[in-house]
């Protein structure tokens, strides 16, 4: 489950094709992310480039494969604050508007953006209160159950859509 969920956002984040990520592709991300909504790009980038700077670290390299990020993100179960606070960072980053939440449309938006089209998304199954939008706790949990988790009946498993 854990190497399908990574391929797709490996895939969709590989801007050239060439079965590697590398800083190019991060700033291909930002760029994305810019053109659909605008505003903050120093926001946006930096969390990007921040992943970036993270991911390569990790791996030693300034071009990973997917096999690199799976022995990452294997590592991460060991490590949840780590993917929390990614999480966070993120949440600033999709909080288009400041109001603390996620809507459905900044969530489309973010989806776009990572995925390079519009995603298929059920944003209602991903919010776990029933309110319309996603909260820091709930975003967290998702981005948590996404990365570190591997179980296939858990909503985070979806947040990037089907796998």
């Amino acid at each position: 489950m854990q190497r399908r969920k990574v391929s797709v956002v490996f895939g969709a984040m590989d801007a050239n094709r060439d079965g590697y990520l590398d800083e190019s592709d991060f700033r291909a991300l930002t760029a994305r992310w810019v053109s659909l909504r605008g505003g903050d790009e120093e926001l946006l980038s930096g969390v990007m480039m921040g992943w970036w700077a993270t991911l390569s670290a990790a791996a030693g390299q300034d071009r990973v494969t997917v096999d690199d990020v799976l022995t990452i993100v294997d590592a991460l179960p060991k490590t949840p604050e780590a993917v929390t606070d990614t999480a966070e960072a993120m949440f600033g980053a999709v909080d288009e508007n400041r109001d603390d939440y996620i809507s459905s449309d900044e969530y489309r938006t973010m989806i776009t953006a990572w995925l390079g089209h519009d995603g298929v998304t059920d944003f209602a199954a991903l919010d776990f209160d029933g309110d319309g939008r996603l909260s820091r706790e709930e975003f967290a949990q998702l981005w948590l159950e996404f990365w570190a988790g591997d179980n296939a009946e858990a909503a985070g498993t979806y947040v990037f859509g089907p796998v």
